[in-house]
């Protein structure tokens, strides 16, 4: 695959992908966008380890009380008939419980004063090297006994091919709001992979996202390039306490499995994207997916 220029914006495109072809393409852009000694909560050297990893794991973003206060907020959205009947709420294909409710940070005031706190928009800001706003955010339910995992991927190849994210200027977080163990379906990442970007094969279905937020299909890299990128980078599995939390790099090859265990797994996700870096026109799709999932507003997060 070679780089093109979107005819509308101008914009080039750096990783084409959805094409004939699978291709890996070395990455074009910074890891950490801001300067390394840049006041902030994540100190130089975890920075570095972020950079050479593509991911920083804290033990206690957030206390054991404030972990309550969301997960039960989390239990409010869920078994709220009214949150259960929006668009934004996404229900496993097979329990028909609801998976995901997306834009938490708009639904609810607790969930916006978390997207707001230094700590979470804090650490995006350093990392991006600018203002943020939040592309993406959403609860994720992960109940015991069954609930679905979400196969291998990179989330900056959706972004760029489906909501128009030029750049790899983006950062995501996932706070734990009950345990993770090593066998309740945890998230799992490649580290390194980040510096490697996968263009996919195969053209993109007009209203993908109705499919792929349940199960993925187009943007779905092979079996044989993900055993490649394992052999290269290994898999690292992320276990933790209510509270912890996982920072990502847009382009982390990750995935997740089922959760077949009685415990179940609860977080909550926000993707930040610079203000430098803010969406145009789909790379490789006919049409945007909604603004709930790849947001269109562009204030910065205060």
């Amino acid at each position: 695959m070679t780089a093109t220029t979107d005819t509308t914006t101008g914009i080039p495109d750096l990783y084409p992908s959805r094409g004939p072809a699978e291709a890996l393409i070395p990455r074009q852009d910074p890891v950490v966008w801001g300067a390394p000694d840049a006041p902030g909560p994540v100190d130089p050297a975890d920075l570095l380890s972020f950079e050479r990893d593509g991911f920083l794991a804290i033990d206690e973003l957030i206390t054991e009380d404030e972990v309550t206060v969301y997960r039960n907020e989390l239990n409010r959205l869920v078994n709220d008939p009214d949150i259960r009947a929006d668009e934004r709420s996404i229900v496993e294909p097979q329990s028909k419980e609801i998976r995901t409710v997306f834009e938490v940070h708009k639904i609810s005031e607790v969930f916006a004063r978390l997207v707001r706190d230094e700590r979470v928009a804090g650490r995006a800001r350093q990392i991006l090297g600018s203002d943020v706003y939040v592309h993406q955010s959403r609860i994720n339910v992960k109940p015991g006994f069954g609930a679905s995992g979400f196969y291998w991927h990179s989330d900056f190849e959706t972004w760029h091919a489906e909501d128009g994210l030029p750049r790899m200027r983006t950062v995501s977080v996932s706070i734990a709001l009950t345990e993770n163990y090593d066998t309740n379906g945890g998230l799992m990442i490649m580290p390194g992979s980040h510096k490697t970007f996968l263009g996919c094969a195969g053209e993109t279905p007009k209203d993908n996202y109705k499919k792929s937020l349940q199960m993925q299909d187009a943007g779905t890299p092979s079996d044989e390039a993900l055993t490649q990128l394992a052999a290269r980078h290994g898999i690292k599995l992320f276990t933790g306490k209510a509270g912890s939390a996982t920072w990502f790099d847009c382009n982390a090859m990750h995935g997740s499995g089922d959760n077949i265990t009685p415990f179940p797994r609860s977080n909550v996700f926000i993707v930040f994207n610079s203000v430098e870096n803010t969406a145009v026109e789909p790379f490789a799709a006919p049409v945007r997916r909604p603004e709930f999932i790849g947001a269109r507003d562009f204030t910065p997060v205060r």
